[in-house]
């Protein structure tokens, strides 16, 4: 994914080179790694041993997500006025309803929980070149989604709490697995600064996916792997009792993912964890999106872009987080960042996780889910003066796919 090592004072392009670079990067000559690792150099010192990650072997973790029947719902209630979060509320405090229909909440976690959260970080030289132009050219492109990366790693990341990173170019490649050591941590920072981009790709799609339902993919980065490649236990493995969520950082154009949108979108509903996105490339919009004409073939690194292709971005990211319980922070600029990453933070702690049983039901259809809640106890929904930010949908799997060996997906 990363390919050329590099101090963050990095020389750019000239800027109609960046315009016009091919889309495909020449395949590496035979005698070296197609898929060299950040800050890889020859060396002859030891490194000191990685510290241990939460879930351990994928195959162990990928067991776990085939043993219940349960639809997770994560939700955070806050007063609409206000915003204040409300954080002290018990189970008896909730409903949740299908398709017009109550279900009994069978599991229930409070914001004391600890928090798993899976952080996405767009590294590509699209990213690179929007952030480059966004900034007039005063920084190196990649620090639009580095900064933030930094910030949320290092400021809002508790004792308690577990982190995994994957950065995703032409395609995702996992830092690191879950971990709350603080020096693991900054040593991803510590690579996406060392580094510069090397593909123009962006694949969200595949990103997402490999986040929430894991598959095959990159080694993780900071572990000593002999293996190229390795199974990689998605979001959806985690352990129970825990309160998920993911953080992406991303303009939101997808280029050339295996999934197409409606694929990913589906893999979201179904995954049940809340995605708070900070939106990139929104200075360089708000710059040059009047001027991108597709009649006059603009390309930014290789890729075909204009003013709805922005707008179609922007429109997957608002559907992600709305249809997932989590938020969108479009920033334009920098001054912005610890005001959002603030109110993501709050979320994140304010963030109950209910679970129900959704029975037998095996119809392939989309169900809307509604949380309701009864804060002061009365016995009456109080939607005029407090809101719930939850996921709206789950998909039910189809007839065929109805129970295993092994058990029933969770939802």
């Amino acid at each position: 994914m990363f390919l050329t090592v590099a101090a963050l004072s990095i020389a750019f392009a000239q800027p109609g080179s960046v315009f016009t670079q091919s889309r495909r990067q020449p395949p590496a000559p035979s005698d070296q790694k197609k898929n060299k690792r950040p800050g890889e150099q020859p060396s002859d010192e030891k490194q000191e041993p990685l510290p241990p990650d939460l879930t351990g072997k994928p195959q162990d973790a990928e067991k776990l997500s085939v043993t219940t029947n349960l639809v997770n719902v994560d939700a955070v209630v806050y007063n609409k006025k206000s915003g204040q979060p409300i954080i002290n509320l018990k189970k008896d405090n909730f409903q949740i309803f299908v398709d017009g229909l109550e279900k009994k909440i069978t599991n229930f976690a409070t914001p004391e929980a600890p928090i798993t959260v899976s952080l996405v970080v767009e590294y590509s030289k699209l990213s690179e070149v929007l952030g480059y132009y966004g900034s007039g050219g005063m920084e190196a492109g990649q620090m639009e989604v580095i900064r933030p990366t930094a910030m949320f790693l290092s400021q809002f990341i508790k004792p308690e709490d577990y982190v995994s990173v994957i950065a995703f170019d032409i395609r995702p490649t996992p830092l690191t697995d879950f971990t709350n050591d603080p020096r693991r941590i900054q040593q991803v920072i510590s690579l996406l600064l060392r580094n510069v981009p090397a593909f123009s790709e962006s694949n969200l799609f595949d990103a997402l996916k490999l986040t929430l339902v894991g598959g095959r993919a990159d080694s993780v980065v900071l572990e000593d792997s002999k293996e190229s490649k390795a199974e990689y236990a998605g979001m959806v493995a985690v352990p129970g009792g825990r309160r998920k969520a993911v953080v992406l950082i991303s303009c939101g154009i997808d280029t050339f993912s295996k999934i197409n949108h409606d694929q990913a979108r589906k893999i979201v509903q179904n995954a049940g964890i809340p995605i708070y996105i900070i939106g990139t490339g929104e200075m360089f919009m708000k710059k040059y999106g009047d001027g991108l004409d597709p009649s006059r073939g603009t390309t930014i690194s290789g890729i075909p872009i204009d003013r709805m292709t922005f707008l179609q971005a922007k429109n997957t990211l608002t559907t992600f987080a709305k249809e997932t319980g989590g938020a969108y922070y479009p920033v334009t600029f920098e001054g912005e960042l610890p005001s959002v990453l603030g109110s993501i933070n709050a979320l994140l702690r304010s963030q109950y996780s209910l679970g129900f049983s959704p029975g037998d039901e095996r119809d392939g259809k989309s169900h809307k889910i509604v949380v309701k809640v009864d804060v002061n106890g009365s016995g009456q929904w109080e939607d005029k003066t407090y809101a719930v930010k939850a996921r709206e949908v789950y998909n039910s799997p189809k007839p065929d796919a109805a129970g295993t060996k092994t058990g029933r997906s969770r939802q």
